[in-house]
């Protein structure tokens, strides 16, 4: 299978995985499929990674970011992941100048498990001010707020979004069109769906083999449609170059 190559510079990109059963030694077991989306200096898609290990981890997502790095990615200015524990560590030991955003849906969505169904709408409801806050000033008072009223009956939510703040937050230092992009993982889920509409009649794969070539193959069909820069693209490279500085690679 061919190795994607790689720039040296990334200005986004989405860390995710994907989960198949393969059968090894007569017994069915659990793979995980990393995979790393990238936006590059012209405002294209394209995946640059793509790895398989026994379980999803941040031990093995250190593994899979040095290999980035040994085949050439020097930088990236901003990862958006999921909430995996010791994911963000992970990257910061490798890219130590990165912006990690951890995904806001995921922690809604974990959040949401601890609230009862009865208090589920009104929680919502107090919840969305501090991800839809103007700026982070606005935010962190929205979640003040919603410590104060929900704290008590709820500590584990609430402890969680303090905890993880300084990663949920992030996002606030841009503008609408850049946090848009990276407030979520949803563009690597949605490459994840794309690629399941061709794996989805596969329950089972023969083994690891058989189960990268089908991914790869579908991979290959999915970027054909990746040739064209994302919207507004010329605006958010002006937007990130003042950020950033040097680091934001340009395509002229």
């Amino acid at each position: 299978m061919a190795k994607p190559a790689v720039d040296e510079a990334y200005p986004i990109e989405w860390l995710d995985a994907m989960h198949y059963k393969v059968k090894e030694g007569g017994h069915v077991v659990s793979r995980a499929v990393y995979n790393v989306l990238a936006i590059d200096k012209n405002g294209h898609k394209s995946l640059i990674g793509m790895y398989v290990s026994e379980s999803e981890g941040a031990k093995f997502w250190l593994n899979v970011l040095t290999d980035l790095k040994n085949k050439g990615v020097n930088d990236i200015l901003i990862a958006c992941i999921d909430n995996l524990k010791g994911f963000a560590e992970a990257i910061e030991a490798i890219f130590p100048s990165v912006t990690v955003q951890s995904c806001i849906v995921h922690q809604i969505r974990n959040s949401m498990k601890y609230i009862t169904h009865k208090y589920k709408k009104e929680f919502m409801a107090d919840l969305k001010p501090v991800y839809k806050a103007v700026n982070l000033e606005q935010a962190e008072g929205s979640l003040k707020e919603l410590e104060q009223k929900w704290g008590n009956k709820y500590p584990i939510v609430i402890e969680s979004w303090n905890r993880n703040w300084h990663k949920l937050s992030a996002f606030f230092e841009f503008e609408q069109s850049i946090r848009t992009m990276i407030y979520t993982t949803n563009p690597a889920e949605g490459f994840h769906r794309q690629v399941r509409k061709v794996t989805k009649t596969k329950g089972v794969f023969p083994n690891d083999m058989a189960l990268r070539k089908l991914i790869y193959l579908a991979t290959v069909n999915i970027e054909k449609k990746w040739n064209r820069s994302i919207e507004n693209w010329t605006t958010i490279i002006q937007q990130l170059r003042i950020k950033y500085g040097e680091r934001m690679p340009v395509g002229i």
